[in-house]
């Protein structure tokens, strides 16, 4: 073979070689160019959902006007103000096709926003690549304690409750007037000292709970009249999230599936505050009980002090009764919460925090809560207190202690919004 051969032969390959390279950095390129759209994509669904959950916070104060109030804003323009600013702010981000949904309740805690513009990728096609963001609202802060609710209040007929337990009694009510019914509110939130001062006026805790027992401290609890309402109330009242809560007791009802602003043990608001670890947690745990208190929103404070009660820390600990791990969870209970291994302090702290944060939500109560923890919600939900059993009782008070001295104290109370994910 001649030189000027294998010279032509070898300009040849270099030219090959060179468009091959301009033809992957052409690639990599558009691959870069689609990764970075949909980082664009995915900052225009964060910012829209926090800022329709800002839209929530700030019209807040107008939702919970009562019916006729010329400030009040219905439920479905409340929500139709918070989808258009987060659609809006998410368009002004560069997204195109977004949706919005919000939490089911009366009063949504949660804005999740989609994005599903396409994105370009190598070799000149589309393709969608739907992106999404969640945000809340925290919890209002509530001091550790019985459960006794201290505000915000709502007013309906004159009668202090819950902001949530109010606008969805505004949803009965409209529905019973429908019905041709006028519902009536005798009664809502009483704190501990007015339900002592009508303890000891009808000392009878079959009619009168005795003051820490009794439901109406929470705020999502309303006597409701006239006697003609009650086989309408029992018929409907659950559609509305609502729930008789005695069978002696045809006009009490209380609201179901309690938010976080009810439920002492929720994290303060605030920058850090569902992060703010006790000293006494080992160092091998702090990490995981930051996180698992951020991602659930429960306090840190409570979760730690729960820990040290259950195991002392020990992520080896099996009981008699065959709990098991940091957290001690009985193998039926880690299976519905997706812990395949108690054994795993991280994992089993996230699922304990996930646990207390459905407690919380439920009962609204720390001491109910942790009781449900230890003896079982069944056992709590039928009586409404702290079950009549020495080591509940006791494991309820110890941690309650714990907690307080580990500094589980009362926030602001101001809304805030974060994203979750």
């Amino acid at each position: 073979m001649r030189a000027d051969d294998e010279s032509g032969q070898a300009l040849v390959l270099v030219v090959g070689a060179m468009a091959a390279l301009l033809a992957g950095a052409g690639g990599l390129g558009m691959l870069a160019r689609g990764l970075g759209a949909q980082a664009d994509h995915q900052r225009a669904a964060d910012l829209g959902a926090l800022a329709g959950a800002r839209a929530l916070v700030d019209a807040f104060p107008r939702a919970l006007q009562p019916p006729g109030s010329s400030r009040r804003i219905g439920a479905a323009a409340y929500l139709e103000l918070a989808r258009s600013i987060a659609v809006s702010t998410a368009g002004r981000n560069g997204a195109h096709r977004v949706a919005v949904r919000f939490a089911p309740g009366p009063l949504p805690e949660r804005v999740t926003v989609t994005v599903s513009d396409p994105i370009g990728v190598p070799g000149g096609g589309l393709v969608s690549a739907p992106v999404t963001a969640e945000a809340e609202l925290a919890a209002f802060a509530q001091p550790i304690g019985d459960g006794e609710y201290p505000g915000p209040y709502a007013y309906r007929q004159g009668k202090p409750m819950r902001p949530d337990t109010a606008l969805a009694f505004d949803r009965m009510a409209a529905a019973a007037r429908r019905g041709g019914l006028a519902l009536s509110v005798v009664s809502g939130y009483r704190s501990n000292a007015e339900q002592a001062r009508l303890f000891a006026e009808h000392p009878d805790p079959k009619w009168v709970a005795p003051p820490g027992q009794s439901l109406h401290r929470l705020g999502t609890e309303l006597d409701l009249g006239p006697p003609a309402a009650y086989g309408w109330l029992a018929a409907n009242g659950k559609q509305f999230g609502f729930v008789q809560r005695y069978s002696w007791e045809p006009w009490h009802y209380g609201l179901q599936g309690n938010p976080g602003s009810a439920s002492v043990g929720f994290a303060p608001p605030g920058a850090g505050a569902a992060s703010s670890v006790p000293s006494f947690v080992p160092a091998a745990y702090r990490d995981a009980l930051r996180r698992a208190a951020t991602r659930w929103s429960v306090g840190a404070a409570l979760l730690a002090a729960q820990l040290q009660q259950e195991s002392g820390f020990d992520p080896r600990s099996v009981s008699s009764a065959g709990a098991q791990g940091i957290a001690q969870f009985m193998p039926g209970t880690a299976r519905s919460y997706g812990l395949s291994d108690p054994f795993d302090a991280a994992a089993s702290i996230n699922a304990q925090a996930h646990l207390m944060h459905d407690l919380l939500r439920r009962f609204a109560s720390v001491p109910l809560a942790l009781a449900a923890y230890n003896a079982g919600a069944g056992r709590v939900a039928a009586c409404w207190c702290v079950p009549q059993i020495a080591e509940t009782q006791a494991y309820v008070a110890r941690i309650v202690a714990i907690a307080r001295g580990a500094g589980v104290t009362a926030g602001s109370g101001e809304p805030v919004v974060r994203l979750i994910r």
